[in-house]
């Protein structure tokens, strides 16, 4: 536990946020990398030790899961409208990949299914024809 890190991504179009936190929580990486594969992929390959990593569910969510699905220990999609700050807390960038380093790090996420495509495709058949998953 004590090697694990927390990383949170607030993830756009064209960069990605980056807040990273280990096991006490203290932060000890803020930085902005493109949204490409070849940079994600370098960026959590840069860490030694367990990964968790979360991210919000945006358009972006299931080709980076695919993409950092298998380099890291943990990868939670969560449910941006389950992840609210509290009222009369700004909302900005940086403190949401933040806010997500932290989440994670304490296990307090509300997180949606992510999977390969074929397989996530089965679950919305099941979830729409109310058969058991």
């Amino acid at each position: 536990m004590k090697r694990d890190k927390y990383m949170g991504l607030d993830v756009h179009q064209a960069t990605t946020v980056v807040a990273v936190k280990d096991a006490e929580g203290k932060l000890i990486l803020e930085t902005i990398v493109p949204t490409e594969a070849g940079a994600m992929r370098r960026l959590v390959g840069s860490f030694s030790g367990p990964l968790h990593v979360t991210l919000e569910e945006t358009t972006q969510a299931q080709w980076l899961y695919e993409v950092m699905g298998g380099l890291v220990t943990e990868l939670v999609v969560c449910d941006p409208k389950q992840n609210k700050r509290p009222r009369g807390v700004s909302k900005g960038d940086r403190k949401d990949a933040v806010d997500l380093a932290e989440r994670i790090r304490v296990g307090n996420l509300a997180s949606v299914w992510h999977g390969h495509k074929q397989t996530k495709k089965l679950n919305n058949w099941c979830r729409r024809t109310g058969r058991s998953q």
